[in-house]
């Protein structure tokens, strides 16, 4: 196996099994829970690679069909078993920079060595207590080097499923970062965005997922055509000249629909078709893990990489600088962002990032980049800078070695092309090539993630999110928690005195989002500036605000990135949401609640027995006498407590919970 190999395993046992072109045998991969299961090759069909999915004896995918398609290799004809090499995994992994500390990795594996016609072809299937997945393997055979391929599955369902899709994929339209719409699988249109959330029943919800995409092309869902109720997916196909909306970043050029959509060198593996399982969408949330699980671990020394607090900087002078630095200091942040504009026009294809050429519309200067990195290392801050792919593409070994000499420790990738196989090798290759200069990464606009942190942890965080910058409500945000968010970490760009808080829910509800939406890098602040910072009013960032002295300022102070244990006390699907985070022993509740007011009852009993806590909460009060109305109150609990609140329309909550010597 090229890729996703596995470092550690506890239980392996192989079967060599012959069968008869004529006559094959189902083959059942099963969880080590016993409650999923895939089986192969079912049924009298012995022309197509057919799988089915259950979940308790429910069949959740009914018998559904993978196809590749080739002009180098002909995968049609009669499926024939050649072996079966069945293995187990049972072990765990730590981390610093995800949802829990201690991930478990626990999974029974089934691998099917077969021929199509005289295509020989490999499949790899894992079954875990949290889901399925599958990958298929082209293996040397016939002297053929490198081929070219188009992969499409055809998964069937008995009826017409709900399911949580992004908008049609058109040019001029944002997938990724666009609006959820609940319909059936019978309208779900071109393009939907990965996970795609299927509610099968008010017991079973399941989501078709990507795992381990570092040099393929992107796997989308459409409404497909071989049952009655059946959703297909297909990989993205090659952009000609890309041309980006200036604003947006939305996609404005044209794919190619026809031919191959990837072209690999033999041998190679695709990546990994996933089927997430779970009793709610808090059962999903809770175990997304799986993404991750289904990538190798970590191939770098990865002490270096800090996830922390963001404040962005905008008027990129160096007086702005020191003054963004001295607020991130005293306010236990970690890192100031230097935003667009500080190497010329990022829309310009000759913009230069080795240099500091200030975009005249963004700011007159002056902006010492290295005099602040300095000032920053003396504050213990690190810096970040925005870099539009314009500046980075074909550029990465010119670009890295400068920022490293100038002190700088991450990049944001902005305007990121994304889809095609090209595309989708290049943005792995530079995250790799960032860490050799021990930047850490977040990339912005359409990308989302499927697991290649847990292998280069450099990339902390990604967009791929329709966050603050859209002024989405609360019930949006509520959508994304339990559909975008089981893909892993999403820089939501929290804004806190902006007007449009107003308009997407409230003060409270914007400080539940670090808790809620998670990303190992935090935005805070995201359009307002440091109190000594110059003003900066010339329409290019919206409403800026001075931050204030607030006294909930000091929740965010407080609230970490990343977390030892999440627990999802409440998730109603658009309407309310709240979670439960561990750091050390401290624990943190974020609560964000829909258009309907409502009381939401806490149960405590997580908490540790026979030990009393002070819980601080944070409350949305307009009697409160500050620009932010927050109201602040401490409770004594234990784990026996019960907690009643009544909290308003688009209104929300956090606590921070500490332990009583």
């Amino acid at each position: 196996m090229k890729y996703g190999i596995i470092k550690k395993i506890t239980f392996l046992c192989l079967v060599a099994v012959c069968f008869s072109c004529k006559n094959n045998d189902a083959i059942t991969v099963s969880s080590p829970d016993a409650s999923k299961k895939m089986i192969f090759l079912q049924g009298e069909n012995q022309n197509d690679l057919t799988f089915s999915v259950f979940y308790r004896d429910k069949e959740v995918i009914q018998t559904s069909v993978l196809e590749l398609l080739s002009d180098d290799l002909n995968f049609s004809g009669k499926v024939s078993v050649e072996k079966i090499e069945n293995s187990s995994e049972n072990t765990t992994w730590t981390s610093r920079f995800n949802e829990l500390s201690t991930i478990p990795d626990h999974y029974n594996q089934t691998k099917i060595y077969l021929k199509q016609g005289e295509a020989k072809l490999n499949i790899i299937a894992r079954a875990y207590n949290e889901g399925v997945a599958f990958a298929y393997e082209v293996p040397e055979q016939n002297n053929i080097k490198d081929i070219g391929l188009s992969e499409n599955i055809h998964f069937n369902f008995p009826e017409d499923y709900p399911v949580w899709s992004t908008p049609k994929r058109e040019k001029g339209v944002l997938t990724a970062q666009g609006e959820y719409r609940k319909i059936p699988i019978t309208a779900l249109q071109e393009g939907a965005e990965r996970p795609l959330l299927i509610e099968i029943n008010d017991s079973i919800k399941i989501a078709l997922a990507e795992a381990q995409l570092v040099d393929y092309a992107r796997l989308s869902f459409s409404r497909g055509n071989t049952s009655k109720y059946s959703i297909v997916s297909s990989l993205d196909g090659k952009m000609g000249e890309q041309k980006q909306d200036t604003i947006t970043g939305a996609v404005i050029s044209e794919r190619k629909i026809e031919g191959a959509k990837v072209h690999k060198k033999l041998p190679f593996q695709s990546p990994w078709r996933v089927v997430m399982m779970g009793n709610s969408y808090a059962d999903l949330l809770e175990k997304n893990y799986i993404i991750q699980n289904l990538n190798p671990p970590s191939t770098i020394d990865d002490s270096w990489v800090e996830p922390g607090k963001v404040l962005r900087e905008t008027t990129l002078t160096t007086q702005g600088g020191f003054a963004a630095i001295d607020f991130v200091a005293s306010h236990n942040m970690q890192y100031v962002h230097f935003d667009a504009g500080w190497y010329g026009n990022e829309m310009d294809n000759e913009s230069d990032a080795t240099t500091v050429t200030l975009d005249p519309k963004r700011s007159k200067g002056p902006f010492d980049i290295e005099a602040i990195c300095k000032y920053a290392k003396e504050k213990g801050v690190k810096v970040m800078l925005y870099i539009n792919r314009r500046a980075l593409e074909g550029k990465v070994d010119e670009v890295f070695p400068v920022l490293k000499k100038w002190g700088v420790s991450g990049v944001k990738y902005g305007f990121v092309r994304v889809g095609d196989e090209n595309a989708t090798t290049w943005m792995h290759e530079a995250v790799k090539k960032a860490a050799k200069y021990k930047l850490v990464i977040d990339i912005h606009d359409e990308y989302r993630p499927t697991g290649f942190s847990r292998t280069y942890p450099n990339l902390l965080t990604q967009e791929g999110i329709r966050g603050d910058e859209e002024t989405v409500p609360n019930e949006h945000t509520l959508i994304t928690m339990f559909t975008r968010m089981l893909a892993g970490a999403a820089d939501n760009t929290v804004c806190y005195y902006n007007k449009r808080v107003d308009k997407m829910g409230s003060h409270a509800s914007q400080m539940a989002k670090t808790v809620c939406i998670f990303s190992p890098l935090q935005f805070l602040y995201w359009y307002d500036k440091a109190p000594a910072a110059p003003i900066k009013d010339d329409g290019l960032w919206g409403d800026t605000k001075t931050i204030g002295n607030e006294p909930e300022l000091e929740f965010f102070n407080n609230v970490p990135t990343t977390w030892d244990e999440t627990k999802v006390l409440h998730a109603e699907i658009g309407e309310l949401g709240v979670i439960a985070r561990r750091s050390g022993t401290d624990w943190f509740i974020g609560g964000i609640n829909g258009i309907k007011g409502r009381e939401v009852a806490l149960n405590f009993a997580f908490l540790d027995a026979n030990q009393e806590y002070i819980a601080k909460l944070y409350t949305d009060d307009e009697s409160i006498n500050t620009r932010t109305k927050v109201n602040i109150e401490d409770i004594k609990i234990s784990n026996k407590s019960k907690l009643n609140l009544n909290v308003k329309s688009n209104n929300g909550f956090v606590m921070q919970i500490t332990k009583l010597n």
